[in-house]
């Protein structure tokens, strides 16, 4: 039984690489904030805004102990699971996590061009979007380190770079 849970910052590409990871290792595939919208058939934002953020992140550590019961599954996490409650501890009760480190750079570049979708980022400016991306990750890294693995993912811009991370991955968790 494998149960594998992808931890990082938004952007970093946990859904990229989780299902293509999950389809070369016939796995489920299983986008832990998409789970949640067809649960509740509202967004996340939605979501967040109803709740605010306390209330959303209990329904976030529900959910996470309903798809952590999975077997044969990729999760890939909100960016902000893993900072909450026992959360990063509980997945690594439950399988193994994988924190996809990305240089904040490449965070950037990625969160620059889909800063519409993001209603955190929406109305930041480029050098806004930057120090927002920093100080995030400072905050979130004690809970990111906490994972089994760590995979650098900053090359996951075309079908070549995901296969070859998808590979790496691969031979990291000795899968």
């Amino acid at each position: 039984m494998t149960r594998i849970f992808l931890i990082g910052y938004m952007g970093a590409g946990k859904t990229t690489l989780g299902k293509a990871f999950a389809r070369e290792m016939g796995l489920n595939f299983v986008d832990l904030d998409w789970h949640i919208e067809e649960r509740f058939h509202k967004t996340v934002q939605q979501l967040f805004s109803e709740r605010g953020e306390e209330g959303f992140r209990e329904l976030e550590r529900k959910m996470l102990h309903e798809v952590a019961d999975f077997e044969n599954v990729v999760v890939s996490t909100g960016g902000g699971t893993p900072c909450f409650f026992d959360n990063m501890e509980y997945m690594n009760r439950c399988g193994d996590t994988v924190f996809l480190e990305v240089d904040p750079a490449v965070l950037f570049r990625r969160l620059r061009v889909a800063r519409q979708q993001r209603p955190l980022l929406a109305n930041k400016s480029d050098e806004e979007l930057i120090c927002f991306i920093c100080e995030a990750l400072q905050k979130r890294y004690p809970f990111y380190s906490k994972a089994k693995y760590r995979f650098k993912a900053d090359e996951l811009e075309d079908k070549k770079q995901i296969q070859a991370s998808v590979d790496n991955l691969r031979k990291q968790l000795n899968k």
